[in-house]
């Protein structure tokens, strides 16, 4: 009989997976989304040069008040990242659910990113 994979496991098995398709660029960086119990983060990653460009997360005070981890703070996080990123003269990125499934938290960071500006 085999064993059964732990939750976390069949997670970084998605994460590899789409790791292998998508990588970014300093034209077009990746935009990364990690959700923990208590916070949400999002990072816009050049791949080719191994930098993070812009970053944004529930920690930071001009994001949001307390720390979180609901859909409202992902929406905060995704248009901050786009703010960020629109600063840096960055548009278009490529993104990466990290494993999660496109639904609730990583869909609204994705769609409020979107809605500030950003092409993917």
């Amino acid at each position: 009989m085999m064993a059964r994979k732990h939750k976390n496991d069949r997670l970084i098995t998605r994460k590899k997976r789409v790791r292998a398709k998508i990588s970014g660029t300093p034209q077009r960086p990746r935009l990364s989304v990690y959700k923990s119990n208590t916070n949400i983060y999002a990072q816009l990653i050049d791949d080719v040069n191994g930098v993070t460009l812009a970053s944004a997360n529930t920690l930071q005070k001009e994001v949001i008040d307390a720390s979180s981890a609901n859909i409202e703070a992902a929406k905060k996080v995704g248009s901050a990242i786009a703010k960020r990123a629109l600063e840096a003269g960055i548009e278009e990125v490529v993104f990466d659910r990290n494993g999660y499934l496109y639904h609730g938290k990583v869909k609204a960071v994705a769609d409020a990113a979107r809605e500030a500006g950003l092409k993917f």
